[in-house]
């Protein structure tokens, strides 16, 4: 039995009601990490690759380890910069300069259950 004098009145209710009292974002978030719907792939007719972010150079440069083996000094654009934390070992798309192969713009960050569908399609190798 429970004692009313030490719970509130809408909770006992709820109990009666056989309602439950979890959270509901508790359940939601681990299905929310299994689907994902939209993954934006590199457009290789824009030049993109996928790219791992190895350090980071200060004045908005990172170094990335681009997927086609080439170790680039990428560029974060204002725009991104202000809307987008990105931190060492983020996959982002960069796009290769065509005057200048050695470095490169980034383009877009992946988040972490993008990341996993990526592994799992087999655009991440290794």
């Amino acid at each position: 039995m429970i004692h009313s004098s030490t719970i509130n009145p809408r909770i006992i209710d709820l109990i009666r009601r056989g309602i439950s009292l979890q959270r509901k974002n508790a359940t939601t978030e681990s299905s929310e990490l299994d689907a994902v719907t939209r993954v934006r792939t590199p457009r290789k007719e824009n030049k993109e690759v996928l790219a791992i972010v190895e350090n980071m150079l200060g004045a908005n440069h990172v170094r990335l380890r681009c997927m086609d083996g080439v170790v680039r000094m990428g560029r974060i654009p204002g725009s991104m910069k202000k809307k987008t934390w990105i931190r060492e070992g983020d996959i982002v798309i960069a796009v290769p300069w065509d005057f200048q192969n050695e470095k490169a713009e980034v383009i877009w960050k992946y988040t972490r259950p993008q990341v996993n569908w990526l592994e799992r399609k087999g655009y991440l190798k290794g």
